[in-house]
């Protein structure tokens, strides 16, 4: 169970799931970043992309929450991926304080893109996994998260 570095760690620290947690997440993060970066894109583009594909026309405020993201950080992402074309903001007609943000064809053609490089990081993070056990993990990670975003 315990290869390179984890053998010379100590077993107070391999035995708590949080720090497995933690030094996993810095790898997957740094996996996903390196494949959004070579479809000259980041993480919260494939955020907002996913959200309008799965969910159509949203505010900017509607895009933050079901990305989990900060304003700011929804307004920064929104203007990039205008500038590339990816998305079309427009006035709200029915309150011209808001924008809506709706996916392009050249949006759908980057998440496709977004979607291939990050399959790629998803099977070098699991690569010792089977398809069961990457099954299972995916589930207990669901189950955890979702008993946490509820407290």
């Amino acid at each position: 169970m315990y290869l390179g570095l984890m053998e010379q760690t100590p077993a107070r620290l391999v035995g708590k799931p949080s720090w497995l947690i933690t030094q996993l997440s810095v790898h997957a993060h740094r996996l996903a970043s390196d494949a959004f970066a070579e479809a000259n894109a980041r993480g919260y583009h494939y955020r907002i992309l996913s959200s309008l594909d799965e969910f159509g026309t949203a505010s900017q405020a509607d895009l933050g929450r079901r990305s989990n993201m900060d304003r700011s950080d929804v307004v920064a992402a929104i203007n990039e991926l205008a500038e590339q074309g990816c998305v079309e903001r427009t006035t709200d007609p029915g309150d011209r304080r808001r924008n809506l943000v709706s996916l392009t064809k050249a949006g759908e053609q980057q998440l496709g893109r977004l979607d291939r490089v990050l399959d790629k990081a998803q099977e070098s993070l699991l690569e010792p996994l089977t398809a069961e056990s990457r099954d299972t993990l995916v589930c207990l990670l669901s189950e955890l998260l979702a008993h946490h975003q509820r407290g």
